[in-house]
């Protein structure tokens, strides 16, 4: 069995994308977060190949009238990124998981679908943004390796330090796609994007 989990925060303005609005405004960050995530939904969220299931938080936020209608919830825990990821990985011990955030706009159904076949034949699979971090990070049913011990968030070494702990697994990679977390990165995407 093969599961999606897009982890996605409340979308209250203030609370998400933080640093995006700083460049272009709270309004706009907010905006540009909640058609992401209801585009990467209908993207992603139907598939024979896998079921997805939206992680949400705070958890608080599980029974908020925001979350798209047809999906199963499931809340992210508490702590910084790596603890919540593990948390989301350690509630799911018998299936082949792959996480993925919202603010990754160019996730496609295929990169999805290479993430599950590589992890047939691999313990995990990273898709690595340009900026040393990830955009996508999946384990095979049954790994229990802790993945995220002293990994250094919001810097370009994210990745590396990922990979530090995964050191004994076998694992895949997925192309580089880019996250959008700041206003570079928006007008980069807006540029690539246009209309």
């Amino acid at each position: 069995m093969n599961t999606l989990v897009i982890m996605a925060k409340e979308p209250v303005a203030g609370r998400v994308k933080t640093r995006l609005a700083k460049g272009i405004g709270t309004g706009r960050a907010t905006g540009f977060f909640r058609n992401a995530l209801a585009a990467k939904i209908r993207r992603l969220g139907k598939d024979p190949r896998w079921q997805t299931v939206l992680a949400v938080s705070p958890d608080r936020s599980l029974y908020s009238r925001c979350w798209p209608e047809g999906l199963p919830l499931i809340t992210q825990g508490s702590g910084d990124l790596g603890k919540r990821m593990q948390y989301l990985f350690d509630q799911l011990p018998n299936t082949n998981a792959v996480i993925v955030g919202a603010d990754i706009p160019d996730i496609k159904k295929q990169h999805v679908a290479e993430a599950f076949a590589l992890l047939r034949i691999h313990d995990a699979v990273i898709g690595p943004a340009d900026d040393g971090g990830y955009w996508l990070i999946g384990r095979r049913a049954g790994i229990r390796q802790r993945m995220f011990d002293r990994v250094r968030w919001s810097s370009p070494l994210a990745l590396s330090d990922t990979l530090r702990n995964l050191e004994s697994l076998k694992t895949g990679f997925l192309e580089s796609l880019n996250d959008i977390d700041d206003a570079e990165d928006y007008k980069r995407w807006m540029k690539a994007n246009p209309g």
